[in-house]
């Protein structure tokens, strides 16, 4: 069954909101925000900049057009990281959804 698109970004909303002070209409900007980006990285190379875990910011060109030959496993969805194929290191990462700076 297809996923509908709004029950992604709402799921990704819900989870940014539960984990983080900001409030339900910033978690839910920054989700479609989320949603464009994955729209573009499933149509080819994106560059893009996020905070890491540690407070670093980078800035990466990933894409997931052509990657799903590269998935070793099946697991379910997680609403709360954006995982990508980074082309410059040739493996896959990922990072919180919330933590997305800017798309170019």
């Amino acid at each position: 069954m297809k996923e509908n698109c709004k029950h992604g970004v709402m799921m990704t909303a819900h989870e940014m909101w539960r984990s983080g002070p900001e409030s339900w209409s910033e978690c839910l900007m920054e989700a479609w925000r989320i949603y464009r980006l994955l729209k573009k990285l499933r149509e080819g190379p994106v560059s893009f900049t996020y905070r890491k875990a540690d407070g670093r910011v980078r800035r990466a060109t990933g894409t997931l057009k052509g990657a799903a030959e590269k998935v070793k496993g099946t697991g379910k969805k997680n609403y709360k990281t954006v995982c990508y194929f980074d082309l410059e290191a040739g493996e896959f990462r990922s990072f919180k959804a919330g933590n997305l700076i800017t798309v170019y």
